[in-house]
C-alpha cells in the first residue's frame, strides 16, 4: 500500500510538471494572438534572442569569454532592438504607400539603420576592450549588419503579410458566417409563411363547410327532426375537432384520411339519407401513401352542392386511389344530375366553378398542393357524359419511412 501510494504521489507530481510548460504555452499563444502589438513584441524580442545567441557562439568559437566581449554582446543586441523599433515605425507609416516606393525607401532606411548599428556597436567594443584596431575591419562588420537587417526586413514583411491574410480570413469567415445566418433567417420566414398560408387556406374550408351544415341542422329542426338535427350536430362536433387538432401542415397516411373524409360523408348520410351512395376503392400499394390532412373533403363537398344536392334521386360518389412506382393517382367522381335538361347546365356551372379564383374549392386544394409539392403534382377536372366532375391528382409517392 506504502509503494503504491508513492507511486500515485510520484505520477502526481510528474503530471503536474508536465503540465507546466503546456500551460506556460498556452499562455504565451494566447497572450500573442489577441493584440497585434503582443505579436510584434513576440517576433521582435525572439529575433533578437536568436541574434544574442549567434554572437554569444562567434566569442565561444573564438574563445574570447571575458566580462568586455558578454558585455558588448548583450549592449550591441539591445542597440540593434532600439534599432529595428525605429525601423517598425517606418515600415509600418509608408505601408500605405506602392510598393514600387517603398522598396528603395526600405532599402536606403536597412543600409542607414545598419550603418548606424556598426558605429555604435564597433565604438561600444572599443570602449569596453581598449582594442582599436577594429576600424579597418569596418567593411566586414557592416555587411554583416546589413544581413542581420535585412533578415528583420524579411521577417517584418512576411509577419505582416501574414497577418493581413489572417485578417482577410477572418473577414470571410465573418463575412460566410452572417450570410449563413441571413440565409437561416430567410428559410425561417420563408418557412412560416408556408406554414400561415396552409393553416389559411385549411381553416378556410372550415366556414364554408359550417354554414351549409348548419343550415342543414337548421331545416332539421324545422321540420321537426330533431334526433337527426342532434346526431348531425354530435358528428359535425367530431369533425371540426379532428379538424382543429390536425395540422394542416401534417402529411397522413391515406387510409386516415379516408377515416376522416367518413366523418364529413356521416353529416352528409344523415342529410340525404338513402340518396348519397359512397364507392371507395383503395388499393393496397396505396393505403399508406402520405396525402395532406383533409385533401379530399372540399373536392367532395363540391360535388354534394352541385350533384347530389341537385338530383331528386341522389347520386353517387366514387374515390379510388392506386399508386405507380413513384405517383399517387387519386380519382373523385359523382354522377352528375343524372338529367339530360339538366347536363349542358351543370358543365356550364361546373366550368364557371373550374376558371373561378376565388372559390374555396378546388383553387384552394391547388394552392395547398403547390405550397407542399411546388411542381411536383398536378390536379386535372373534367366532365362525364352524365355531366358530373372528375377530378384526377397525381401526388409523389412518400410513405411514413420516408418522411421520418
Amino acid at each position: 500500500m506504502l509503494v503504491g501510494n508513492n507511486e500515485y504521489v510520484y505520477t502526481t507530481s510528474v503530471n503536474k510538471r508536465l503540465k507546466m510548460p503546456n500551460n506556460i504555452i498556452v499562455n504565451v499563444q494566447n497572450t500573442r494572438e489577441g493584440n497585434p502589438r503582443n505579436r510584434f513584441w513576440f517576433w521582435q524580442f525572439g529575433f533578437w534572442f536568436f541574434c544574442l545567441l549567434g554572437f554569444f557562439t562567434l566569442i565561444l568559437w573564438y574563445g574570447e569569454v571575458t566580462v568586455s566581449t558578454v558585455s558588448h554582446v548583450v549592449l550591441q543586441a539591445i542597440i540593434g532592438l532600439i534599432c529595428s523599433i525605429f525601423l517598425h515605425t517606418a515600415f509600418t507609416r509608408m505601408s500605405k504607400y506602392p510598393l514600387s516606393y517603398r522598396i528603395p525607401i526600405d532599402l536606403t532606411l536597412v543600409l542607414s539603420t545598419a550603418f548606424i548599428w556598426t558605429i555604435l556597436h564597433i565604438q561600444i567594443f572599443v570602449w569596453l576592450t581598449g582594442f582599436e584596431d577594429v576600424w579597418p575591419q569596418f567593411g566586414g562588420w557592416y555587411f554583416s549588419a546589413i544581413f542581420i537587417f535585412l533578415c528583420w526586413t524579411g521577417l517584418f514583411h512576411g509577419v505582416r503579410y501574414y497577418e493581413l491574410l489572417q485578417y482577410e480570413h477572418r473577414i470571410l469567415l465573418q463575412a460566410e458566417a452572417n450570410s449563413r445566418k441571413e440565409h437561416v433567417k430567410r428559410l425561417r420566414a420563408q418557412s412560416e409563411a408556408r406554414d400561415a398560408k396552409l393553416k389559411m387556406l385549411r381553416y378556410q374550408l372550415n366556414p364554408h363547410f359550417l354554414c351549409n351544415t348548419l343550415n342543414a341542422i337548421n331545416s332539421l329542426i324545422e321540420i321537426g327532426e330533431s334526433e337527426k338535427a342532434q346526431n348531425m350536430t354530435v358528428q359535425l362536433s367530431e369533425f371540426l375537432r379532428y379538424s382543429l387538432d390536425t395540422d394542416p401542415d401534417t402529411k397522413i397516411p391515406l387510409m386516415e384520411e379516408i377515416d376522416a373524409l367518413n366523418l364529413y360523408l356521416e353529416i352528409e348520410k344523415t342529410r340525404f339519407e338513402e340518396r348519397l351512395k359512397i364507392d371507395i376503392v383503395v388499393h393496397a400499394n396505396a393505403q399508406l401513401a402520405l396525402v395532406p390532412s383533409l385533401l379530399l373533403q372540399p373536392i367532395i363537398e363540391n360535388s354534394m352542392k352541385h350533384a347530389i344536392a341537385k338530383n331528386e334521386l341522389g347520386g353517387t360518389i366514387s374515390i379510388s386511389a392506386t399508386a405507380t412506382d413513384k405517383q399517387l393517382i387519386l380519382t373523385l367522381s359523382d354522377t352528375g344530375t343524372n338529367s339530360k335538361l339538366a347536363l349542358e347546365a351543370d358543365k356550364h356551372n361546373n366550368k364557371l366553378l373550374l376558371n373561378s379564383k376565388k372559390g374555396v374549392g378546388l383553387e384552394n386544394i391547388n394552392q395547398r398542393l403547390s405550397a407542399l409539392y411546388e411542381n411536383h403534382y398536378s390536379i386535372n377536372s373534367t366532365f362525364a357524359e352524365t355531366g358530373g366532375l372528375v377530378t384526377t391528382i397525381h401526388l409523389p409517392l412518400e410513405h411514413e419511412e420516408k418522411a421520418a
